[in-house]
């Protein structure tokens, strides 16, 4: 260890960061170690650590209960959605990053305004218009929505990113004959990879974590989301805490996989608005 380190302001900073660390992981911690206990044991010790870990409760949520099916319409709808938004989030940041036209600014401005705007506001006039159109229960109509709560930060997160592209390598595509379209798919989007991940990471956990939208505008119980099977799950099975926390386990469980495969691209992306 370096003598930098060793420094009491240093040492400070670590020790307030363990903390921090520590506390973030204790519900992780107690969800993962309640669903390894029985009913029994989980009476008798709420807090330890189970003598011997069992896994019953995690074949009962997935043999017993439409855990899987849940699962599967909210997969459904995070990758309709994030495709879409990044699809328009890509087109529209280009064009804001790179192209001089009329109101540009204006329309930055507008999109990143959007953010600010809770989705509750929306609700009410948003499910009088699906009702009219007959939307109301189909993957396509929730697509669209999370679509569009999600698009407004994937604009300007792309268009920030874009603009640090060097002008250089536009210059040369256009010497070199490419159209926008072309420099767009061949040069900004390969350098724009750690970007494109932060926003899928970020945009996935976003749609499978959503309750409200999921709960109004997903009313036929065959396409219930994972959120909105967990909230009729804990209250069915509500006596049988390690059984509903295998039960959270197994709804953390493919987003902290998503992170764990592109967590470098993730950081990156993250790290390199602020770097540039």
């Amino acid at each position: 260890m370096n003598a930098r380190a060793l420094q009491p302001g240093n040492m400070v900073k670590q020790a307030v960061l363990i903390i921090a660390s520590f506390l973030a992981l204790v519900p992780t911690i107690y969800m993962i170690v309640t669903a390894l206990k029985s009913d029994e044991e989980y009476a008798v010790d709420k807090l330890g650590f189970p003598a011997a870990p069992v896994l019953e409760n995690f074949r009962s949520v997935l043999v017993d209960s439409p855990f899987l099916h849940w699962m599967l319409n909210s997969a459904v709808l995070v990758a309709g959605s994030v495709i879409l938004s990044t699809a328009v989030s890509v087109l529209g940041a280009y064009a804001i990053a790179t192209m001089a036209f009329r109101g540009r600014d204006t329309l930055l401005g507008i999109s990143t305004s959007l953010m600010a705007v809770p989705p509750v506001v929306m609700i009410v006039p948003l499910f009088v218009l699906y009702t009219r159109l007959g939307m109301v229960s189909t993957y396509s109509g929730a697509i669209i929505i999370y679509a569009g709560l999600i698009t407004p930060f994937s604009v300007y997160l792309l268009t920030t990113f874009f603009r640090t592209v060097p002008r250089e390598l536009y210059e040369a595509a256009h010497i070199d004959g490419a159209g926008q379209f072309t420099i767009l798919m061949k040069v900004v989007l390969p350098l724009s990879m750690p970007a494109l991940v932060t926003l899928v990471v970020v945009n996935s956990l976003y749609v499978w974590n959503d309750l409200l939208i999921a709960i109004i505008f997903l009313q036929d119980d065959a396409k219930r989301t994972l959120m909105a099977g967990i909230s009729v799950f804990s209250g069915r099975y509500n006596n049988q805490v390690p059984l509903t926390m295998a039960g959270m386990v197994i709804a953390s469980a493919p987003m902290f996989i998503l992170y764990v495969m592109f967590q470098k691209q993730f950081i990156r992306g993250l790290m390199s608005g602020a770097i540039k």
